[in-house]
């Protein structure tokens, strides 16, 4: 059984900074790519960043230059450093693995930015 486990969430002012950690855990096959999602209310998940194996990594247009995602191969583990927060990065933050044995989802972790 996988496990993500994230960590980081919580209240920040405009123009602050945070960063998120999602580890994973459990037998799983290799993994292909690492990544972070978020869901805002009334609103679809998106994409933030993915950081595919071996590739470059993909950032949300809205994110480019404030966010920087981060892989430890080692243990399994994704980061997400969230710079120049502004109120409408107010969401549910998602960590996904994809690995060959499947597509996996951490629980979610709340980030709020106040104006």
């Amino acid at each position: 059984q996988v496990q993500l486990v994230e960590s980081g969430g919580g209240l920040v002012q405009a123009g602050g900074s945070l960063r998120l950690s999602c580890a994973a855990s459990g037998s799983f096959s290799g993994i292909n790519v690492m990544g972070w999602y978020r869901q805002a209310p009334g609103k679809q998940r998106e994409l933030v960043a993915a950081s595919p194996s071996g590739l470059r990594t993909i950032y949300a247009e809205s994110v480019k230059g404030r966010f920087t995602i981060s892989r430890d191969n080692a243990k399994n583990t994704v980061y997400l450093q969230m710079n120049s927060l502004k109120p409408e990065d107010t969401a549910v933050y998602y960590c996904n693995v994809g690995s060959y044995g499947g597509n996996y989802w951490g629980q979610g972790t709340q980030v709020t930015v106040s104006s």
